[in-house]
């Protein structure tokens, strides 16, 4: 469990410091909402590389939000005023998290706001490949009738839809899946047999297993280092001849030169939101061989989430998150905060509310060698008297301790906890 300092941080008293810049397209709603708790806003969607470096270095923002724009390191390291980057969306793979807790700064996403847009997509891809959809259109709009062509479909009653990952998306897939009557089968790492049951569905016990058994393949996970490549050849080689597959999750997940020989080899359907090296940008030239192999492959533009719902959505909680880091200093969502301590020892002081009390403390474990690696402080009514926690990254001697103990007219009670002294 992490512990972390809470700084409280007034925007009525500090409104020129909190600044926003919002690279993005982002809501109306949500820009007026961060303008009325005190923020200056810098409102200048379609920001890309060295423009968006220089944006930062101008405006030098606390708080930077993002939709789809790349944040690099040099972008991270433009300012040192920013201390949070918010993903207007779920997925985060498009900002350098490395860099980022490398200067301390805090990323955030909005998980789960998404969920709705990409599982309507979804299912209108899995739709739109049963019945060929697009095909019939593009016949009809070319002056062409071919009712003969077009009248034979497979239908998705009873056919089995196999979901890779089981989060927000995968679980809002699953429920619109199920009113179309179809079975579902389902792998997540973290899916058990109570919670498949809860879903309604079949857990299996690998990617591999649920292409096996699935007449359509789905795929919502995170794009992280554990699931690159994950939707692989030996995974698409067991698929049915015939099967649909189906990436609205990102592009990372997928094998796509796999896909290419699969769709040739066990005559795929592919219904692809997402793509390798698609544009950063809103609109421009992509050639991409995956739409020119031939097949039936079915496209959209990256635009799972892109429905008013969603994005309304999205922007209340990144305005969440923005509100409650200006006001406590945490940040809800933080995908970059270490999960596994490094801290050994853990020490509880009582101290009475003075000033300076606790930088004396400070000070001793500093002189001791000795680095703090998490900390609390909570004061109690009266503000006579608080409890600050630290945990260290080593025990501290007997004599430290007693140092600190001995300050009276300071210090109440100290106690340690080792968690590894030898």
């Amino acid at each position: 469990m992490v512990i972390s300092v809470i700084l409280v941080v007034f925007l009525e008293e500090a409104s020129d410091e909190m600044k926003a810049l919002i690279a993005d397209k982002f809501e109306n709603t949500g820009i007026d909402e961060l303008k009325a708790v005190g923020c200056e806003i810098r409102y200048e969607p379609g920001l890309n590389g060295d423009a968006l470096r220089d944006a930062v270095v101008e405006f030098r923002p606390v708080i930077l939000i993002v939709r789809s724009t790349k944040v690099t390191a040099e972008v991270v390291a433009a300012t040192e005023e920013l201390s949070l980057i918010i993903r207007a969306g779920a997925g985060y793979n498009t900002i350098d998290v490395a860099a980022a807790s490398g200067r301390g700064v805090a990323v955030a996403n909005c998980p789960g706001k998404n969920a709705v847009a990409v599982a309507e997509l979804t299912l209108g891809l899995i739709l739109a490949l049963d019945r060929r959809i697009v095909d019939n259109v593009t016949d009809l709009r070319n002056g062409q009738w071919n009712k003969k062509e077009y009248s034979s479909a497979r239908g998705l009653k009873g056919r089995t839809l196999g979901v890779i990952g089981t989060g927000e998306i995968g679980r809002s897939v699953i429920r619109r899946a199920l009113a179309f009557d179809m079975k579902v089968i389902a792998y997540s790492r973290s899916l058990s047999d109570p919670l498949a049951e809860e879903l309604g569905v079949v857990r299996c016990e690998s990617p591999a297993d649920v292409a096996e058994r699935c007449d359509v393949l789905s795929i919502h996970v995170a794009a992280s280092p554990e699931t690159k490549g994950m939707i692989n050849a030996d995974v698409l080689n067991r698929l049915r001849p015939g099967s649909y597959l189906i990436n609205t999750a990102r592009a990372d997940v997928l094998d796509y030169e796999a896909m290419l020989a699969a769709m040739k080899e066990r005559n795929l359907r592919v219904g692809l939101d997402v793509y390798p090296g698609e544009p950063s940008v809103g609109q421009g030239e992509f050639v991409t061989s995956v739409v020119k192999a031939g097949g039936i492959v079915y496209g959209t533009h990256h635009i799972g989430a892109s429905t008013d719902q969603a994005q309304s959505a999205i922007a209340a909680e990144a305005v969440r998150i923005a509100k409650v880091f200006a006001t406590t200093g945490e940040v809800p969502n933080c995908v970059n905060i270490e999960t596994h301590s490094p801290a050994k020892c853990q020490m509880v002081v009582r101290h009475y509310d003075k000033v300076g009390v606790l930088a004396g403390v400070l000070d001793l474990i500093r002189q001791a060698d000795i680095s703090v690696k998490e900390m609390s402080n909570t004061i109690y009514q009266g503000h006579e008297a608080a409890v600050a926690i630290l945990r260290l990254d080593k025990c501290p001697s007997t004599e430290v301790v007693e140092s600190i103990a001995a300050q009276k007219d300071n210090i109440i009670k100290v106690e340690v906890k080792p968690f590894e002294c030898p």
